[in-house]
């Protein structure tokens, strides 16, 4: 079972808002320049056939699903996902020696159906470019009231830093499950759930991509 079908019905019981409802499979290309500087991140996000059949409906693209786009179609897709809010993320952590990076709003949006589902691609640029010598970077998709599930199933590539160590470290969903249930446990029946913190868990069940450069 996927990870993410597993968290699904160990979530069951627990109350609707802490349920997905999206369902994204994701990777990234970590771009570091000729001196071994992050300059960018680049993110691909595949959703689930079902958010696709919607966004193909609501845009009116690949209307005989045959998973050919025309050059029309294409561009209507491309940036969809990318009106982003102000303050909005982007659904991802990104740290650095575990200080907050700051990370542009997206560029470059592609976006393409393959195999029965839209596949995006956005690149977003690193402030101020740090070095990653001997230090790590860490990345974490997730939206934080869990309505988007994000599972790091796609590739997660280096360009520019061959010497470099990538590790997926997955969350231990049966402590924060658990956890969670303590939590509802200590509260009131008729407490606010979103004033004690629910459903802001998206953190708890997400994947760390962590990238360690050796010293120069």
């Amino acid at each position: 079972m996927r990870p993410i079908l597993a968290l699904i019905a160990a979530l069951a019981p627990l109350p609707l808002a802490a349920h997905p409802h999206v369902f994204i499979d994701t990777g990234f290309e970590i771009i570091l320049d000729a001196n071994g500087a992050l300059t960018h991140v680049r993110t691909t996000w595949a959703y689930d056939e079902l958010y696709t059949l919607m966004i193909s409906e609501d845009l009116k693209v690949d209307q005989d699903y045959d998973g050919k786009l025309t050059p029309e179609e294409e561009a209507r897709l491309a940036g969809f996902d990318m009106q982003w809010v102000e303050g909005f993320n982007g659904d991802l952590e990104a740290t650095l020696d575990g200080a907050p990076l700051v990370l542009s709003g997206p560029l470059e949006p592609t976006a393409r159906i393959e195999g029965g589902r839209v596949i995006t691609t956005h690149l977003r640029a690193v402030e101020g470019t740090p070095g990653l010598a001997g230090r790590a970077l860490s990345l974490k998709p997730y939206d934080p009231t869990f309505y988007t599930a994000y599972s790091v199933t796609l590739p997660v590539t280096l360009t520019g830093g061959d010497a470099c160590l990538i590790e997926a470290v997955e969350p231990d969903i049966d402590a924060a499950l658990e956890e969670m249930r303590q939590q509802l446990l200590r509260l009131d029946k008729n407490a606010d759930l979103e004033e004690n913190g629910f459903p802001e868990v998206g953190a708890e069940f997400a994947t760390d991509v962590r990238v360690s450069c050796p010293a120069s």
